[in-house]
């Protein structure tokens, strides 16, 4: 039986920067994990919320059951592989999520990944009965996100310098002229008081 080749000096020095690199990832994730689950406060802020109604409960419950959350993520449950819904109801309103979940592709308005006709993987979805998706579509409207929020169909209050140098660079004279800046707009909700 033949001996292997002893690897060479550089192959040494290449394996021990390697293994160095994965010994401080596993140490940093360990670290962050335990600071995690004993940090009093989160460590990020949590923009999206959301308050039941009755009807909600249940439709949360339907979520589960209908196996929405093999796909989708809610309330910080679920997974990833789909869309996360947190925050749906600031953008769209239960009649037109309870119109989606019954007929996809007609309300989306273009073919869809997972939803609509078979052998769509969510194709299911639209044959179930039509008060288990008004329940849902219940459920889902009352998941909200903060203005400012990555899911929320507003930006942050205020002006942002950020923002602002990004209009100015990018945006051309006659689009700051014909369009008005949605952050002055009233927001639904946060309107002004008349002086």
């Amino acid at each position: 039986m033949a001996r292997g080749q002893s690897l060479k000096q550089g192959e040494k020095i290449l394996f021990g920067i390697a293994a160095v690199f994965i010994v401080f990832a596993v140490v940093g994730y360990v670290m962050l994990e335990t600071y995690r689950v004993q940090a009093q406060k989160p460590i990020f802020e949590v923009r999206t919320h959301y308050d039941l109604s009755e009807q909600g409960l249940t439709g949360s419950e339907l979520f589960r059951v209908s196996r929405c959350t093999a796909c989708h993520r809610a309330m910080r449950n679920g997974t990833n592989m789909g869309l996360s819904l947190d925050g749906l109801g600031s953008k769209r309103t239960r009649e037109w999520i309870y119109d989606f979940l019954r007929d996809p592709e007609a309300t989306y308005g273009a073919p869809t990944v997972d939803h609509g006709y078979p052998p769509k993987e969510a194709a299911y979805v639209s044959s179930l009965p039509q008060d288990t998706l008004m329940t849902i579509s219940i459920f889902l409207s009352e998941l909200r996100a903060d203005q400012g929020a990555a899911s929320a169909p507003m930006p942050p209050e205020g002006r942002s310098e950020f923002i602002d140098n990004m209009v100015g660079v990018f945006a051309p004279e006659e689009w700051k002229q014909k369009h008005k800046d949605v952050r002055e707009q009233a927001v639904p909700g946060h309107e002004e008081p008349a002086p």
